[in-house]
């Protein structure tokens, strides 16, 4: 089956933004009381939608989000970088291409930005603010494919956490995990994806499903 598409997540996949993340929000739900290391909370949160978390840390004190809101973007504009060889593979890439994300528009574009990838995605940036229901419902997916006019089983999705590779696989698309980056590759097995360890490999996995 051909690819048509390749749909990429963005933090975790193109910039090195949850080990940010992860932190800044370790620290920020200590300060609510609650009893977790970065490992948990990791596993909790990483690759959700902002409902889901929001669901999830409930009432906070006036100004909590904020502060966390700001913390956030401080870190992120001193230290954001892109997943080492990433670049590379956008460069050489030869199958149009987008990105589908959990995270909101102006977060997305932020990253993309400060990293200097934006310019390989302009104009083919999907959020789950434009859908119903993000990852690990499929909408995202099928709504980024949809728009570019691929068929999901002509789509291949690279991501790296459990409800991407939930939201891919119920799409009806394949999916390429990355397993080197915060996620183990053992959260990520069994799930239905193809597993790698560095995006050296991707352009080479891409090509074998053509």
């Amino acid at each position: 089956m051909a690819v048509d598409l390749v749909i990429f997540d963005c933090d975790g996949v193109l910039v090195d933004s949850e080990p940010i993340s992860v932190r800044v929000g370790t620290a920020a739900v200590r300060r609510l009381g609650w009893t977790i290391d970065e490992a948990e909370y990791a596993a909790r949160f990483v690759g959700c939608t902002k409902e889901y978390w929001a669901e999830q840390i409930g009432e906070t004190p006036p100004g909590w989000r904020e502060r966390l809101d700001a913390e956030y973007v401080a870190a992120v504009t001193a230290e954001l970088r892109t997943i080492e060889g990433i670049e590379d593979v956008l460069d050489r890439l030869e199958v149009p291409s987008c990105v589908a994300s959990n995270g909101r528009h102006a977060t997305i574009r932020r990253s993309l930005e400060l990293t200097g990838l934006a310019r390989h995605f302009d104009g083919r940036v999907f959020s789950a603010e434009d859908v119903a229901r993000g990852k690990p419902a499929p909408d995202l997916f099928l709504h980024a494919a949809a728009t570019m006019g691929a068929a999901p089983e002509r789509c291949v999705v690279v991501e790296d956490s459990p409800f991407g590779v939930t939201a891919a696989v119920t799409a009806g698309m394949r999916c390429l995990a990355f397993a080197g980056g915060l996620t183990p590759a053992e959260r990520l097995a069994g799930l239905g994806a193809t597993l790698f360890h560095h995006p050296a490999a991707l352009l080479g996995l891409i090509d074998s499903l053509v």
